[in-house]
């Protein structure tokens, strides 16, 4: 069926067939005079202001800071992951030693209160700013790598152990975890670097002072003051 509507109607149902299909008239009316004077009383330049401004915010790094900070946020959480790893593997690995070493017990009950403590000093992503709180923690963490490894290089003093499959496979993990936590560790400082970066230079000093006037600098892992050093590894004097 074929309704014919006149001129205007037609024009209007051309020009507007959404508003004519879903909106009652009165509405429909109401809505497109609303419009027609809103445009004729905004001038072009405001007009071009209104769409402009939102794009030249989005081009002036408005949401660096955020997305910087969950980037070290995330990579924080695999600092986390490889460092829990490590202390799931230690009270195996302290076992098997101790079945072969049972004199290296001053070695081994130090790497047990290493880990300890190393556990006892947590510190999550809403804490990463506290430089006291993070210093406590990644002393806690080098001190445990120190006694870790001085295990780890003893245990050359005992063949028995070395051939001890279940200790080559602890000694390989762990191994392979430390590696993996100097990885995540680089990461970490890469992504808390830009973040800093990023609250002191501009633009991003703008918003650092006004729309995200929370936010702080993240803290950065720095190498443990003995970590150029060789290991010192004291063997038995075989001669007695």
């Amino acid at each position: 069926m074929h309704v014919e509507f006149g001129a205007r109607a037609t024009i209007f149902n051309i020009d507007r067939p959404l508003l004519r299909r879903r909106a009652p008239t009165g509405i429909r009316k109401f809505g497109v005079k609303f419009m027609e004077n809103l445009l004729k009383r905004l001038k072009p330049a405001r007009l071009a202001a209104i769409v402009l401004v939102p794009i030249m915010l989005w081009g002036c790094g408005i949401n660096a800071i955020p997305a910087k900070d969950e980037t070290v946020k995330a990579r924080w959480g695999d600092v986390q992951a490889q460092y829990q790893r490590r202390a799931d593997l230690i009270p195996n690995l302290v076992a098997t030693v101790k079945a072969y070493a049972q004199q290296e017990r001053g070695v081994l009950t130090a790497v047990t209160e290493a880990r300890a403590q190393a556990t006892h000093v947590s510190i999550d992503a809403s804490t990463i700013t506290d430089p006291a709180q993070f210093q406590k923690f990644e002393a806690a963490q080098n001190q445990l790598s120190g006694v870790l490894g001085h295990l780890l290089a003893i245990t050359e003093n005992y063949p028995q152990l070395q051939s001890n499959q279940n200790f080559l496979a602890l000694q390989s993990q762990i191994e392979g975890t430390e590696n993996r936590i100097e990885i995540a560790r680089r990461d970490y400082n890469d992504a808390v670097r830009d973040y800093n970066t990023e609250l002191r230079t501009f633009p991003g000093v703008i918003w650092a002072h006004t729309l995200y006037s929370a936010s702080k600098p993240a803290q950065e892992f720095i190498a443990a003051p003995n970590a150029q050093a060789a290991p010192q590894v004291s063997f038995p004097d075989l001669s007695k």
